[in-house]
């Protein structure tokens, strides 16, 4: 089980934020999964069902989506996930298909509207620390380019860099590869969104995992937060 802990920058600079661990082991060997799939499809209609004739000011109206855009217009900046939930419902367009591991995810971002990363856990190197960035600090994003980060944004680190910002996503290095099968999903939450609903987001994973990897082992399921010491 990795070793994960908050700083008390992280703390101090976003009160009420709430930062989700679910870390698995033994969760890989599927590079396609018909139950998954399945339950995309499912997923996909319920939304539309659900959200069908919203406009973009009926999203935003959501208390997890508006909590959301609060954070990322600090930094003139769009809520992906909320673009996502967009195409899906206005666009017609599916789920996207990278892999059993990655793909379990989207799904869950999708019906909560929580963000969250998926990380090689084999690939981070200890001490895993949740922080916030630095004025001049950079990452090398998943497409390979090098990234200067927004100071203050929600991050993690760990001894070799960067892994993971908010704003811009995961580097380069850690991300989830079809050779996985320790995974550490992170769901980073801002000030308003409830610590249930967190919880409710990470179970949701999981189960999403357990459809083609029965026997994955829960290394660890627990949220940090900013009143914790």
């Amino acid at each position: 089980m990795l070793s994960i802990s908050a700083t008390d920058q992280w703390r101090t600079s976003h009160p009420g934020a709430i930062i989700g661990l679910l870390e698995l082991s033994g969760a890989g060997g599927s590079r396609s999964s018909p139950e998954l799939d399945a339950r995309k499809r499912e997923t996909e209609s319920r939304l539309r069902e659900r959200y069908q004739g919203f406009t973009r000011k009926d999203f935003l109206a959501l208390p997890i989506l508006s909590a959301y855009d609060r954070y990322y217009n600090r930094f003139d900046k769009t809520y992906h996930v909320q673009l996502q939930l967009e195409s899906i419902v206005l666009k017609g367009k599916n789920l996207p298909d990278v892999s059993p591991l990655v793909d379990a995810n989207f799904m869950a971002e999708a019906e909560t509207f929580l963000l969250s990363a998926g990380h090689d856990a084999a690939k981070l190197v200890e001490p895993v620390v949740m922080d916030i960035s630095h004025e001049g600090e950079s990452m090398t994003q998943m497409n390979g380019t090098p990234k200067i980060i927004r100071t203050g944004d929600m991050i993690m680190r760990d001894a070799e860099g960067l892994a993971c910002s908010i704003l811009y996503g995961q580097d380069n290095r850690s991300h989830i590869s079809l050779d996985t099968s320790h995974v550490l999903y992170v769901a980073y939450a801002p000030p308003g969104v409830p610590a249930q609903a967190v919880e409710a987001h990470l179970r949701r994973i999981e189960d999403n995992v357990r459809l083609f990897s029965k026997s994955a082992v829960l290394e660890q399921l627990r949220l940090l937060t900013t009143e914790s010491g």
